[in-house]
């Protein structure tokens, strides 16, 4: 995909994503978004975005009908308050204690197999 060139102008900004008829997504408006993206996409799998942003788009509309009066909203399913654990200080464990595991130790640092490969 190769994205489609940048444009500083105002139709940078662009239609609303509405169509004329109030609701719903039409292909321009897929193209914009799209190039709002940095995205290219083929016409044909356009027409299946279309489909797909529109059968989304219904489905948000019949949310915005539910009678949500009374209704408080949530952030979490499960009325949770602060579940950290207060910080404790522990002693941790030797460095020397560590570096008796390892095949090879330099100074405080464990010593490794070089992993990279140099390119140039």
């Amino acid at each position: 995909m190769t994205p489609p060139p940048i444009s500083n102008d105002s139709e940078a900004i662009g239609p609303p994503l509405a169509d004329e008829t109030g609701g719903g997504v039409s292909e321009f408006n897929l193209k914009h978004i799209a190039s709002l993206a940095r995205l290219h996409f083929e016409e044909k799998d356009l027409k299946v975005f279309e489909s797909q942003v529109a059968g989304i788009l219904k489905f948000v509309d019949e949310l915005r009908k539910v009678n949500v009066d009374g209704v408080e909203p949530t952030s979490h399913p499960l009325p949770l308050t602060n579940v950290f654990r207060e910080d404790e200080i522990k002693p941790s464990l030797n460095v020397e204690e560590f570096q008796k595991n390892s095949p090879q130790v330099r100074g405080r640092f464990f010593e490794v197999p070089k992993v990279i490969e140099d390119k140039s």
